[in-house]
């Protein structure tokens, strides 16, 4: 399978283009890495780096995502804030946002989103992960650069893995040209990312809720080194905090170093 064509994809954005500068490789160690490297050295916002194969590509809490460029499609996006830290609580929610709103654009149904940064697909009573993604946030003199990494299963993964995987050709009848999932996908972060900016995740919010997967689902919250948090998924949020309904009341949980799984 041929390289993501950073012309063709140009062509693909339209107007949007002018936003963003994207280089393919066909594998580099980590797109995220390789994004971090070139943000040290002055990279304007709307970078992007797409690779067909990642030696050390990373997920979330230090687990490695697979890659394939048949089966998949795995980039990096450089982008900057100049608000404090505290503003940019939820940003990966609502990049899922964006990401759930790209896919529904092209056709895919089911799609729902996991607290805080997993896109799932709905089959039948049950969910399986469709994408991934992982926010890093790094401080400099300009204010805060975000290199938000994100993973789509074009196809399921073949791998053993510990939860269930989905592929998006599993939701639609046929599966959209690779350049084309790519620059919708960068077309909606676009404008999350702009409202983001302004609203911080309060401006998403309503839309993440309304594809909530376990919305008043009883789960446990797992904490290294910490026995189970159980509680009712209430939600999250102006912050992208989740809601847990415990026995000793209503807590709010930051991301941090925790997993969420359905109890």
């Amino acid at each position: 399978m041929p390289l993501i064509d950073p012309v063709l994809l140009k062509s693909r954005l339209g107007l949007l283009a002018g936003r963003f500068d994207v280089d393919a490789f066909e594998e580099c160690d980590s797109t995220s890495s390789e994004l971090m490297r070139r943000a040290d050295l002055g990279a304007p916002a709307g970078t992007v780096i797409v690779a067909d194969r990642q030696s050390a590509g990373r997920g979330r809490r230090g687990r490695q995502w697979l890659s394939a460029p048949e089966a998949s499609l795995t980039f990096s996006l450089l982008w900057r804030f100049s608000c404090p830290p505290a503003r940019l609580a939820g940003l990966s929610l609502a990049v899922g946002v964006a990401l759930a709103r790209a896919l529904e654009s092209l056709g895919a149904q089911g799609i729902c989103l996991k607290w805080p940064n997993d896109v799932l697909l709905r089959q039948g009573d049950d969910y399986a992960k469709l994408a991934g993604i992982l926010v890093e946030l790094v401080s400099d003199r300009r204010g805060i650069q975000a290199v938000i990494g994100i993973g789509i299963n074009l196809s399921a993964p073949t791998a053993d893995l510990p939860q269930p995987v989905a592929g998006l050709d599993q939701t639609m009848a046929a599966l959209p040209e690779r350049h084309l999932v790519l620059a919708s996908v960068l077309s909606a972060l676009a404008g999350v990312l702009d409202v983001f900016a302004v609203d911080g995740f309060a401006g998403c919010k309503s839309e993440w809720q309304q594809r909530h997967a376990w919305q008043d689902a009883a789960v446990q919250l797992l904490d290294d080194g910490s026995a189970p948090l159980s509680g009712r998924c209430a939600g999250v949020d102006a912050d992208g905090a989740l809601l847990l309904e415990t026995a000793s009341g209503m807590q709010r949980i930051f991301s941090g170093d925790v997993s969420l799984r359905r109890a």
